[in-house]
Protein backbone atom coordinates (compact mmCIF):
# COMPACT_ATOMS: atom_id res chain seq x y z
CA UNK A 1 0.00 0.00 0.00
CA UNK A 2 1.40 3.38 -1.02
CA UNK A 3 0.51 6.54 0.94
CA UNK A 4 -0.85 9.51 -1.03
CA UNK A 5 1.19 12.60 -1.92
CA UNK A 6 1.72 14.98 1.00
CA UNK A 7 -0.06 17.90 -0.69
CA UNK A 8 -3.28 15.93 -1.33
CA UNK A 9 -5.87 16.31 1.42
CA UNK A 10 -8.03 13.68 -0.33
CA UNK A 11 -6.76 10.81 -2.41
CA UNK A 12 -8.57 7.93 -4.05
CA UNK A 13 -7.12 5.01 -5.95
CA UNK A 14 -8.92 2.42 -8.07
CA UNK A 15 -12.43 3.05 -6.74
CA UNK A 16 -15.09 0.55 -7.83
CA UNK A 17 -18.73 0.47 -6.79
CA UNK A 18 -21.86 -1.15 -8.17
CA UNK A 19 -25.56 -0.94 -7.46
CA UNK A 20 -27.07 -4.32 -8.25
CA UNK A 21 -25.96 -5.12 -11.78
CA UNK A 22 -25.11 -1.51 -12.63
CA UNK A 23 -21.56 -0.20 -12.34
CA UNK A 24 -21.30 3.29 -10.84
CA UNK A 25 -17.51 3.53 -10.52
CA UNK A 26 -14.97 1.47 -12.44
CA UNK A 27 -11.45 2.19 -11.25
CA UNK A 28 -11.54 5.94 -10.57
CA UNK A 29 -8.38 7.49 -9.09
CA UNK A 30 -7.83 11.14 -8.22
CA UNK A 31 -6.19 13.49 -5.76
CA UNK A 32 -7.54 16.74 -4.32
CA UNK A 33 -5.11 19.34 -3.04
CA UNK A 34 -5.72 21.25 0.17
CA UNK A 35 -7.66 24.46 -0.48
CA UNK A 36 -8.52 23.41 -4.02
CA UNK A 37 -11.94 23.73 -5.62
CA UNK A 38 -12.35 20.65 -7.81
CA UNK A 39 -15.31 20.32 -10.17
CA UNK A 40 -16.39 16.78 -11.05
CA UNK A 41 -18.40 16.85 -14.26
CA UNK A 42 -20.21 14.34 -16.40
CA UNK A 43 -23.71 13.43 -17.58
CA UNK A 44 -26.37 11.99 -15.30
CA UNK A 45 -25.42 8.45 -14.32
CA UNK A 46 -21.69 8.99 -14.87
CA UNK A 47 -20.81 8.27 -11.22
CA UNK A 48 -20.41 11.81 -9.82
CA UNK A 49 -22.61 11.32 -6.75
CA UNK A 50 -21.18 7.88 -5.99
CA UNK A 51 -17.65 9.29 -6.16
CA UNK A 52 -18.52 12.10 -3.74
CA UNK A 53 -20.20 9.65 -1.37
CA UNK A 54 -17.10 7.42 -1.36
CA UNK A 55 -14.75 10.35 -0.82
CA UNK A 56 -16.90 11.73 2.02
CA UNK A 57 -17.06 8.43 3.96
CA UNK A 58 -20.78 7.98 3.36
CA UNK A 59 -20.21 4.92 1.19
CA UNK A 60 -17.46 2.30 1.30
CA UNK A 61 -16.20 1.37 -2.18
CA UNK A 62 -16.31 -2.31 -3.11
CA UNK A 63 -12.69 -1.97 -4.23
CA UNK A 64 -10.05 0.71 -3.93
CA UNK A 65 -8.70 3.12 -1.34
CA UNK A 66 -9.79 6.49 0.06
CA UNK A 67 -7.38 8.60 2.11
CA UNK A 68 -7.97 11.84 4.04
CA UNK A 69 -4.99 13.71 5.50
CA UNK A 70 -2.82 10.66 4.83
CA UNK A 71 -5.12 8.37 6.85
CA UNK A 72 -7.28 5.58 5.45
CA UNK A 73 -11.00 6.36 5.41
CA UNK A 74 -12.70 3.37 3.78
CA UNK A 75 -11.52 0.95 6.48
CA UNK A 76 -12.85 3.01 9.41
CA UNK A 77 -15.66 1.64 11.56
CA UNK A 78 -19.06 3.20 10.94
CA UNK A 79 -18.99 5.31 14.10
CA UNK A 80 -15.58 6.73 13.18
CA UNK A 81 -16.74 7.58 9.66
CA UNK A 82 -19.75 9.35 11.16
CA UNK A 83 -17.49 11.36 13.47
CA UNK A 84 -15.23 12.26 10.54
CA UNK A 85 -18.21 13.57 8.59
CA UNK A 86 -19.37 15.63 11.55
CA UNK A 87 -15.98 17.08 12.50
CA UNK A 88 -14.16 17.47 9.19
CA UNK A 89 -16.57 17.26 6.27
CA UNK A 90 -19.53 19.25 5.03
CA UNK A 91 -22.18 18.07 2.57
CA UNK A 92 -24.57 19.98 0.34
CA UNK A 93 -27.10 17.84 -1.48
CA UNK A 94 -29.15 18.52 -4.58
CA UNK A 95 -32.16 18.81 -2.26
CA UNK A 96 -31.97 20.66 1.09
CA UNK A 97 -33.21 17.91 3.48
CA UNK A 98 -33.95 20.31 6.34
CA UNK A 99 -35.51 19.20 9.63
CA UNK A 100 -39.16 20.20 9.29
CA UNK A 101 -39.70 20.86 13.02
CA UNK A 102 -36.79 23.31 13.29
CA UNK A 103 -36.56 26.90 12.11
CA UNK A 104 -34.10 27.90 9.41
CA UNK A 105 -31.77 29.29 12.06
CA UNK A 106 -31.95 26.11 14.09
CA UNK A 107 -31.31 24.00 10.99
CA UNK A 108 -28.22 26.03 10.13
CA UNK A 109 -26.91 25.79 13.70
CA UNK A 110 -27.64 22.06 14.11
CA UNK A 111 -24.23 20.61 13.09
CA UNK A 112 -22.46 23.08 15.38
CA UNK A 113 -24.63 21.99 18.29
CA UNK A 114 -23.98 18.34 17.49
CA UNK A 115 -20.25 19.08 17.65
CA UNK A 116 -20.72 20.46 21.16
CA UNK A 117 -20.60 24.20 20.49
CA UNK A 118 -22.55 26.45 22.84
CA UNK A 119 -26.06 27.46 21.81
CA UNK A 120 -25.46 31.19 21.53
CA UNK A 121 -22.23 30.83 19.55
CA UNK A 122 -23.85 28.29 17.23
CA UNK A 123 -26.85 30.54 16.59
CA UNK A 124 -24.63 33.57 15.94
CA UNK A 125 -22.47 31.67 13.45
CA UNK A 126 -25.55 30.28 11.71
CA UNK A 127 -27.08 33.76 11.51
CA UNK A 128 -23.93 35.14 9.86
CA UNK A 129 -24.07 32.51 7.13
CA UNK A 130 -27.78 32.93 6.59
CA UNK A 131 -27.14 36.65 6.10
CA UNK A 132 -24.34 35.99 3.61
CA UNK A 133 -26.72 33.81 1.60
CA UNK A 134 -29.49 36.45 1.73
CA UNK A 135 -31.87 34.39 3.90
CA UNK A 136 -31.19 36.03 7.25
CA UNK A 137 -34.78 37.24 7.41
CA UNK A 138 -35.93 33.61 7.22
CA UNK A 139 -34.16 32.52 10.39
CA UNK A 140 -37.35 32.13 12.43
CA UNK A 141 -39.39 30.40 9.74
CA UNK A 142 -39.74 26.67 9.34
CA UNK A 143 -38.91 24.94 6.04
CA UNK A 144 -42.56 24.64 5.02
CA UNK A 145 -42.77 28.45 5.05
CA UNK A 146 -39.83 28.84 2.66
CA UNK A 147 -39.60 28.47 -1.09
CA UNK A 148 -37.20 26.00 -2.72
CA UNK A 149 -34.46 28.58 -3.26
CA UNK A 150 -34.60 29.71 0.37
CA UNK A 151 -34.48 26.14 1.66
CA UNK A 152 -31.44 25.35 -0.46
CA UNK A 153 -29.64 28.47 0.77
CA UNK A 154 -30.34 27.43 4.37
CA UNK A 155 -28.87 24.00 3.63
CA UNK A 156 -25.75 25.63 2.17
CA UNK A 157 -25.45 27.91 5.22
CA UNK A 158 -25.69 24.81 7.43
CA UNK A 159 -22.81 23.16 5.56
CA UNK A 160 -20.60 26.27 5.67
CA UNK A 161 -21.31 27.12 9.31
CA UNK A 162 -18.95 24.42 10.57
CA UNK A 163 -16.09 25.65 8.35
CA UNK A 164 -15.32 22.07 7.27
CA UNK A 165 -11.92 21.05 5.99
CA UNK A 166 -13.59 19.54 2.94
CA UNK A 167 -16.99 20.52 1.57
CA UNK A 168 -18.72 18.11 -0.81
CA UNK A 169 -21.42 19.67 -2.97
CA UNK A 170 -23.59 17.46 -5.17
CA UNK A 171 -25.26 19.68 -7.78
CA UNK A 172 -25.93 22.33 -5.09
CA UNK A 173 -27.58 24.82 -7.45
CA UNK A 174 -29.79 22.33 -9.31
CA UNK A 175 -33.03 23.56 -7.67
CA UNK A 176 -32.17 27.24 -8.11
CA UNK A 177 -33.02 29.68 -10.86
CA UNK A 178 -30.07 31.02 -12.86
CA UNK A 179 -29.73 34.33 -11.00
CA UNK A 180 -29.94 32.60 -7.59
CA UNK A 181 -27.49 29.92 -8.70
CA UNK A 182 -24.93 32.51 -9.79
CA UNK A 183 -25.06 34.36 -6.46
CA UNK A 184 -24.91 31.17 -4.41
CA UNK A 185 -21.99 29.75 -6.41
CA UNK A 186 -19.97 32.90 -5.97
CA UNK A 187 -20.72 33.04 -2.25
CA UNK A 188 -19.75 29.40 -1.91
CA UNK A 189 -16.46 29.70 -3.77
CA UNK A 190 -15.52 33.00 -2.11
CA UNK A 191 -16.18 31.50 1.33
CA UNK A 192 -14.13 28.44 0.45
CA UNK A 193 -11.15 30.52 -0.61
CA UNK A 194 -11.30 32.91 2.34
CA UNK A 195 -11.59 30.04 4.86
CA UNK A 196 -9.22 27.64 3.05
CA UNK A 197 -12.01 25.07 2.58
CA UNK A 198 -11.34 22.34 0.05
CA UNK A 199 -14.38 21.84 -2.21
CA UNK A 200 -15.34 18.84 -4.32
CA UNK A 201 -18.23 19.96 -6.50
CA UNK A 202 -20.29 17.64 -8.69
CA UNK A 203 -21.88 19.70 -11.43
CA UNK A 204 -22.84 19.96 -15.06
CA UNK A 205 -23.17 23.76 -14.81
CA UNK A 206 -20.52 25.54 -16.96
CA UNK A 207 -20.55 28.52 -14.61
CA UNK A 208 -19.75 26.31 -11.61
CA UNK A 209 -16.95 24.71 -13.59
CA UNK A 210 -15.50 28.12 -14.48
CA UNK A 211 -15.15 28.99 -10.77
CA UNK A 212 -13.19 25.82 -9.98
CA UNK A 213 -9.42 25.43 -9.94
CA UNK A 214 -9.55 22.15 -11.83
CA UNK A 215 -12.07 19.88 -13.53
CA UNK A 216 -12.26 16.10 -13.63
CA UNK A 217 -14.79 14.52 -15.98
CA UNK A 218 -16.47 11.14 -15.52
CA UNK A 219 -18.16 9.01 -18.14
CA UNK A 220 -19.74 5.64 -17.39
CA UNK A 221 -17.97 5.46 -14.04
CA UNK A 222 -14.50 6.15 -15.43
CA UNK A 223 -12.24 9.18 -15.74
CA UNK A 224 -12.70 10.81 -19.11
CA UNK A 225 -9.65 12.28 -20.83
CA UNK A 226 -11.75 15.31 -21.74
CA UNK A 227 -11.90 16.38 -18.09
CA UNK A 228 -8.31 17.44 -17.51
CA UNK A 229 -9.07 21.14 -17.47
CA UNK A 230 -6.91 23.66 -15.63
CA UNK A 231 -8.20 26.46 -13.47
CA UNK A 232 -9.13 29.89 -14.80
CA UNK A 233 -6.36 32.37 -14.15
CA UNK A 234 -6.10 34.13 -10.81
CA UNK A 235 -7.31 37.44 -12.24
CA UNK A 236 -10.53 35.85 -13.48
CA UNK A 237 -11.19 34.17 -10.11
CA UNK A 238 -10.49 37.39 -8.27
CA UNK A 239 -13.00 39.23 -10.46
CA UNK A 240 -15.65 36.66 -9.59
CA UNK A 241 -14.88 36.97 -5.86
CA UNK A 242 -15.04 40.76 -5.90
CA UNK A 243 -18.46 40.70 -7.52
CA UNK A 244 -20.10 38.86 -4.58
Amino acid sequence: MVAPPDNDILWARGLHHSYGTGTALAGVSLGVREGEILAVTGPRGSGKTTLLRCLSAQLAPSEGEVWFNSSLVHTLAARHRERLRLDRFGWIDTQPHLVAELTAGENAALPLLLRGEGGRAARNTAAEWLDRLDVGDCARRRPAQLDQSQRQRVAIARALATTPQVLFADEPTAPLHRADATQVLRTLTTAARSHQITVVLATHDPEATSLADRTVALLDGRRSSGGAVSAPDAESRAACSLSV
